[in-house]
């Protein structure tokens, strides 16, 4: 009977799940939830989803994105920095790593402060808002498109881990 490293394969299962938050989310956002928005504020119905749901499902996302990296970096273990240079045989799943790192910055350097001033959760003039509103649809777009690549490279790379014992 083989070994059991109980360590990876739990990092391996909060990774995933996590991973279906965060990308679960990322998705909900771009593909319902602004449309919705459009519409809600058309009727002046916004504020349920301004108030009650956007600022909850916008904590699952951002900690969600941290769970995800943080049990990605844990998976990597000793293989960790070959995976971020790239080197090794740790090509693939490095580009999914700075993919999802890229990811990770943008959820909090982006897209959470400004979605706070959105939201009304941070004072922001009516032009501050504006603005806060583009950067966060960019960057929040941006991490729609980097996602698909990130978890085609992701899954690649465990694939080539497994099959070269890695």
């Amino acid at each position: 009977m083989e070994n059991i490293d109980w360590a990876a394969a739990l990092s391996r299962w909060i990774h995933f799940m996590a991973g279906v938050m965060w990308i679960g989310l990322l998705y909900y956002f771009n593909f319902v939830q602004v449309a919705a928005l459009k519409n809600a504020a058309a009727d002046g119905t916004a504020a349920g989803i301004t108030k009650h749901v956007a600022p909850r499902a916008l904590l699952f996302f951002r900690w969600a994105a941290v769970v995800t990296w943080l049990a990605g970096a844990a998976l990597l273990g000793p293989h960790f920095v070959d995976a971020f240079l790239l080197r090794n045989g740790m090509g693939p799943i490095g580009i999914g790593a700075w993919l999802g790192t890229i990811m990770l910055f943008n959820v909090w350097v982006l897209i959470w402060p400004n979605q706070k001033k959105i939201l009304g959760l941070k004072p922001a003039s009516d032009e501050e808002k504006n603005k806060a509103r583009r950067v966060a649809f960019l960057a929040s777009r941006t991490n729609t498109m980097l996602s698909i690549p990130m978890l085609f490279f992701m899954a690649g790379g465990w694939s080539h881990r497994a099959l070269f014992g890695l």
